[in-house]
């Protein structure tokens, strides 16, 4: 991913041919996204896909990646933490081929730089005002963090960033993996420590497969924080061995995850506004994933 590329227009109607001619009609973009700033509100999520599932074609073509994704029917993106290294140049023309595609990005994935008081969280502020991006989720906490008072310090931070985010009409959000779920030494699970150590605006964006491979139940805790789940990570995972395609390997829809209970409880509690597909691997190619995926999704949701 070079953040000094040209997505010159004669690049992008290079690309077009891989989207469907649809989905490049102003009026469905126009229709889809209208205003950055308001609220999703459809009567079916929209369907996104964390970028870190095709990081290798991501990184050897972004644009080309962006069309495929349009194309097979995506309508949002997150992007993740390369991203934070874009020129703003970059990130406005990464713009432009998004509202040409259809394509929007309501989050994006953040490392610890993209919070750090100063420059760091005003470039991050930058960079997601130009994309559209609503919530500056933490993908992950700074390395070394440990204990009460280690997680009582990242609390603090992303609580004082919520508070500079909110004049620009953005949130800052925090993604679980498996870690999280372990209780701290006063027997309070990480996870619920940064619920109650974070505003109330705050987003618990939930990984579905990491809550599951924790052993933890993902509809209970969206009961038990409305309104705070308003992103979810459409991971799925299965007992078993990595080498037999278990784990995290699986589909979406093929593991263990109860995945009408879990949308459900998203859409009547926990504020969910979209959804995002990720894959950390499969059998198939990134792209082949993504698409059967997608295809598990909408079958999904014809039931639902």
């Amino acid at each position: 991913m070079n953040p000094d590329a040209s997505l010159s227009r004669r690049r992008f109607l290079a690309l077009t041919g891989l989207v469907p001619a649809a989905l490049l009609s102003p009026s469905v973009v126009g229709r889809a996204w209208a205003a950055d700033a308001a609220p999703i509100a459809t009567a079916k999520k929209p369907i996104g896909l964390e970028l870190y599932a095709v990081r290798g074609e991501l990184a050897r073509d972004l644009p080309g990646t962006l069309a495929q994704v349009a194309g097979m029917g995506y309508t949002a993106v997150e992007f993740y933490s390369p991203y934070f290294q874009w020129t703003t140049a970059y990130a406005q023309e990464v713009r432009k081929l998004m509202d040409e595609l259809g394509l929007r990005c309501p989050s994006t994935h953040n490392g610890a730089e993209s919070f750090a008081p100063g420059a760091g969280l005003a470039k991050a502020i930058e960079l997601n005002r130009i994309l559209g991006s609503r919530i500056l989720v933490m993908a992950s906490p700074p390395k070394g963090t440990a204990g009460v008072e280690g997680w009582k310090n990242v609390c603090g931070g992303l609580t004082a960033a919520t508070e500079q985010l909110r004049p620009h009409g953005l949130s800052a959000g925090f993604h679980n993996h498996q870690t999280e779920w372990a209780p701290l030494a006063d027997g309070q699970r990480v996870m619920d420590f940064i619920a109650a150590n974070t505003p109330a605006d705050f987003v618990l964006q939930l990984d579905v497969g990491t809550c599951v491979a924790a052993g933890q139940d993902p509809v209970a805790w969206i009961k038990a924080h409305p309104g705070r789940i308003r992103s979810l990570h459409l991971k799925d995972w299965a007992p078993g061995r990595a080498q037999e395609e278990k784990e995290f390997r699986v589909l979406f829809g093929e593991g263990s995850s109860p995945w009408p209970a879990i949308i459900a409880a998203a859409e009547s509690v926990g504020g969910v506004e979209c959804y995002l597909m990720e894959q950390e691997g499969s059998r198939f190619t990134e792209m082949e994933t993504a698409r059967r995926c997608l295809d598990h999704w909408r079958k999904l949701r014809e039931n639902s």
